[in-house]
């Protein structure tokens, strides 16, 4: 069994291998985006960025959202295009 490493660890290790000349830039935003940390493990919060340049990724988010057409919260789906598997797939779970 191997060692478990954190994942801001392992992060920092595979910037210092594949992009050494961005690690620093790179750390820096994250840490813009996390109150001054690589990782925030609180629940909640663990998802979702703090600071102006979360704030500008939302706004780029949404409106990319509102240029797909995808403004309404309320989407209604529809399973028509979709049909039930036949064949060996079904024995799967049997």
């Amino acid at each position: 069994m191997t060692d478990l490493v954190p994942l801001c660890d392992f992060t920092q290790d595979w910037l210092s291998q594949h992009a050494p000349t961005k690690k620093a830039k790179i750390l820096q935003r994250i840490r813009a985006l996390r109150s001054e940390k690589l990782n925030d493990a609180r629940f909640g919060v663990r998802m979702q960025g703090e600071g102006v340049f979360a704030d500008h990724i939302a706004a780029l988010f949404t409106l990319a959202c509102r240029k797909a057409g995808l403004q309404s919260r309320d989407l209604r789906l529809s399973t028509a295009a979709f049909r039930r598997p036949t064949g060996a797939q079904l024995s799967l779970f049997s």
